[in-house]
């Protein structure tokens, strides 16, 4: 599997492969024909940070949860709750969140001390 570019993220390094969970590849099988995926050549559709804003706060809304949620929300927690908390090494969490300078990821791996 490719690295996931979103918008702003270049690819510079080599690919890297990231094993993926069952609920994961379900999503993946789901956009495979998508013609937004096949003709951009993603696996996933790409929305903008504010369109995304705009969903979470809708799910946030229907579940009444109170805590303002935003992108970058969801990276932190997938940084500090999905992958540092369940013993993935800070190097793949800094390749799998496109940072350049492992600095960027430890400053997650602070919050979680």
């Amino acid at each position: 599997m490719k690295n996931g570019s979103g918008p702003g993220r270049q690819k510079t390094e080599p690919t890297t492969r990231i094993p993926l969970l069952p609920p994961a590849l379900e999503i993946l099988d789901r956009y495979k024909d998508d013609p937004q995926c096949l003709i951009k050549k993603r696996l996933l559709p790409v929305l903008s940070n504010q369109k995304m804003n705009t969903y979470l706060k809708e799910i946030a809304d229907a579940y009444n949860i109170t805590k303002k949620m935003t992108f970058h929300t969801a990276r932190h927690t997938f940084a500090t709750t999905v992958t540092l908390t369940n013993g993935v090494p800070i190097e793949t969490v800094s390749k799998m969140l496109g940072h350049r300078n492992l600095k960027t990821t430890q400053h997650y791996a602070k919050i979680l001390d």
